[in-house]
């Protein structure tokens, strides 16, 4: 089972969150990522995010990244959005 968990920051406040599953275990993990973020941004009704750099950098350091306002092309009425990993099998 894979669990990301996507939430709205504004003002230093969570807004909404939301978690998406992947129970997919030939599916890798860039995928399962990917298409949670999607789900994620469906069900709150946002704009799927630019990966950038950074976030790319943060979310390789510690299954954590924050999406702001320059990762968006429409402009959004929140601080960040945040997606982090909280669950993942590991395969051997």
């Amino acid at each position: 089972m894979f669990r990301l968990w996507g939430k709205i920051w504004k003002s230093n406040h969570l807004v909404t969150d939301t978690v998406a599953c992947d129970d997919d275990p030939s599916a890798s993990r860039t995928r399962k990522v990917l298409q949670g973020l999607e789900t994620i941004c469906h069900e709150l009704d946002l704009p799927v995010p630019i990966w950038l750099d950074q976030n790319i950098a943060e979310f390789q350091r510690g299954s954590k990244t924050r999406f702001r306002q320059d990762s968006f092309i429409e402009e959004v009425p929140f601080d960040y959005l945040e997606i982090q990993v909280i669950e993942e099998d590991l395969q051997v």
